[in-house]
């Protein structure tokens, strides 16, 4: 069991973070890793086979602590009455439930910047492609796979296709969200975005990440189907 120090700000944000990985998996795990910046990155496998990160300000006793993301809500919920920096129990240690390596934090190339928007209509098109064709068991693995973004940087002829499992991810963590800072809903005007909110694409020869304002998406580089939803 670890102990973890932050301020209220940052139990409100991670509290959140969890409370999200919970909506996609109820039985999710987090993995809070100390980086090299002094901050604390935290990262969660999405039910779309894409990790996601939340960076916050804080101090954990251990570099390397996979916990269950209800029992550290739960823990972050009861010290939210604490108006300054409090520390909360992670709960049992879970490592033998984390499947996977981590990205590496420094690395990355800038390819291009995408508006907010763009990306939210791409999600919101293939939402009702998955209305249509999906089962009990979610969006089918053609439409995932789909690759339905390319993206390059002026300086390099290499062009990278951004899948939609990367756009459902960023989407379904509540990355993007209104001018207000108010959840970006099926039934909320895209107008409401602003306009000026952009996504980074940034790419490794492994990996393939988008920044959002509220968090960062990684997938893996595969080969998928070059399709786009329109």
């Amino acid at each position: 069991m670890a102990q973890l120090t932050l301020a209220a700000r940052d139990r409100v944000d991670l509290a959140t973070f969890a409370a999200r990985a919970l909506r996609g998996d109820d039985m999710a795990v987090l993995r809070i890793r100390a980086r090299p910046d002094g901050l604390l990155g935290v990262w969660v496998n999405t039910g779309f086979d894409v990790l996601a990160s939340r960076v916050v300000a804080g101090s954990i006793s251990g570099d390397d602590v996979v916990c269950g993301a209800t029992e550290l809500r739960s823990a972050l919920q009861e010290a939210a009455s604490d108006p300054g920096t409090a520390t909360v129990d992670t709960g049992f240690a879970l490592d033998s439930a984390w499947h996977g390596a981590l990205p590496p934090v420094a690395g990355f190339s800038h390819l291009d910047d995408v508006p907010a928007r763009v990306l939210v209509q791409l999600a919101r098109s293939g939402a009702e492609v998955a209305r249509t064709q999906g089962s009990g068991h979610g969006p089918p693995t053609s439409l995932l796979d789909q690759r339905v973004l390319d993206v390059s940087a002026d300086s390099s002829d290499e062009v990278v296709g951004v899948s939609m499992r990367s756009i459902f991810a960023l989407t379904a963590m509540g990355f993007v969200r209104q001018s207000d800072n108010r959840d970006v809903t099926e039934a909320s005007s895209i107008d409401l975005i602003d306009s000026g909110e952009m996504v980074r694409v940034r790419n490794t020869a492994v990996w393939i990440r988008l920044d959002a304002r509220f968090g960062s998406v990684y997938q893996r580089r595969t080969m998928s189907l070059s399709l786009s939803v329109n």
